[in-house]
């Protein structure tokens, strides 16, 4: 019997997201294919690198599975994600993200050392999750890592997306765009990715750096004038990237390097298979379930207020037989502009329920697959049609702390926070909007 209240079914359908996308299970059906390629190719070592928030257990799958082969290994995670993980052949570090820190400084210098270690009788699994672009850090020996630090803040702040972002990390690094490919090679290199991109670039994902890289440093300068950074990043970050521009830096391996006839990626999981089982989820559970985007992007208080009117629209227009469960996924940005503590599911819920308010049956969640959302303990938040009613009647307007950037702070204070703690995976965000009938 479906159950009456739609908060409750909300975080069981983002329940079996959140299964589909576990990294152990995604990372299984590929450690025959690793054994095959270390038999086939007659080699003697086994080396296990990674990074990314969801890098324990992708190789404590890869461990369990083929700990016979591994020679050795070294993967870096975020600060908190490897409680409860012990492996027996494989070092783990913890680093700083969303903004790299001196111990993801360390653990790279640590995890390229090994992989310059690497020959041609050494198959390297290369476990790539999100968040790996932070957490996987070499800056360019023309700058520091208080640049790196600074330039990776005012980008954040400033609303940039992933894919922006990327361009620009990818050319002050050593380790991105490829680069990381280039450091193992003449080994051979199987990538096993779990992508937290829309589309599921290759080249993004984590910055690519087992990936040929189409940009350029002309491109990453762009981004610099788009959000007007000039003024304000770091003048060695400038510097390099025009020096680059003018060809007086090497630029990242494009598709024709050699290095990549030695490399291998595989996707092994992604916010499309997370929407699915959402979907199936839905469905057994009695509702009308469709996914009406995989790509969400934007900034997201304007993609929760359109959200909103959809769900509103639907209500009123539709002869409901049966519950509906819209569906979607991506990852939005938030420009800050306000001094609060939030994330981009929080700022998105907050529009949401500003937009629906009063309107009964429309409940919606967005959450990070991570459990994380921006610089806070939560995954997201759950609202409906009486959230911003019970935020008045507290003495709250909700309209002061969007326009804050103080989203979380809210949420606490009504209790619509969704919480799940660190999920072990990461594939972008989810929004479910359950409408009763």
């Amino acid at each position: 019997m479906l159950a009456t209240d739609p908060r409750e079914m909300a975080a069981v359908v983002f329940a079996a997201a959140l299964k589909a996308a576990d990294p152990y299970d995604c990372i299984l059906p590929q450690t025959e294919r690793v054994r095959a390629l270390f038999n086939e190719r007659g080699l003697r070592k086994l080396v296990v690198v990674g990074f990314g928030k969801a890098v324990c257990p992708m190789a404590k799958a890869l461990e369990d599975q083929i700990g016979d082969l591994i020679t050795a290994g070294l993967i870096i995670t975020k600060h908190g994600h490897s409680e409860g993980y012990r492996f027996r052949d494989l070092r783990v570090r913890e680093a700083g993200h969303p903004v790299p820190d001196k111990d993801g400084l360390a653990a790279t210098a640590e995890l390229t050392v090994l992989l310059q270690s690497c020959s041609s009788d050494t198959l390297v699994a290369c476990l790539i999750s999100g968040g790996g672009s932070a957490l996987l850090v070499s800056p360019h020996d023309h700058i520091t890592m208080d640049d790196k630090q600074n330039i990776t803040a005012l980008l954040l702040k400033a609303g940039a997306d992933i894919f922006e972002l990327n361009t620009v990390r990818k050319h002050l690094s050593k380790v991105k765009g490829g680069r990381l490919a280039e450091l193992a090679y003449p080994a051979m290199v199987v990538a096993l990715i779990l992508s937290d991109v829309i589309g599921d670039r290759l080249d993004v994902i984590a910055s690519g750096p087992t990936a040929p890289d189409a940009s350029t440093y002309a491109e990453a300068l762009a981004v610099i004038a788009k959000y007007d950074l000039f003024s304000s990043a770091p003048p060695a970050v400038i510097k390099l990237l025009q020096d680059g521009a003018a060809g007086a830096a090497p630029e990242t391996p494009k598709k024709d390097h050699p290095v990549f006839e030695a490399t291998e990626n595989i996707i092994v999981g992604s916010n499309r298979l997370a929407l699915q089982a959402a979907l199936a989820k839905a469905g057994e559970l009695g509702f009308e379930a469709r996914i009406i985007s995989s790509d969400v992007t934007g900034e997201a208080r304007e993609i929760g207020r359109r959200m909103a009117c959809e769900a509103a629209e639907l209500l009123h227009d539709q002869q409901q037989k049966k519950p509906v469960c819209l569906i979607s996924g991506g990852e939005t940005t938030v420009t800050v502009t306000g001094n609060g503590v939030g994330g981009r599911n929080m700022e998105l819920a907050l529009s949401f329920a500003q937009e629906i308010d009063g309107i009964d049956k429309i409940t919606l969640l967005s959450a990070g697959t991570d459990g994380t959302d921006g610089p806070t303990d939560a995954a997201g938040a759950i609202v409906d049609g009486t959230t911003t009613a019970k935020a008045k009647a507290m003495g709250l307007d909700p309209e002061t702390y969007l326009e804050n950037n103080d989203s979380y702070t809210f949420f606490k204070k009504t209790g619509d926070v969704f919480m799940t703690g660190p999920t072990g995976t990461n594939v972008m965000d989810i929004q479910l909007i359950m409408i009763s009938e």
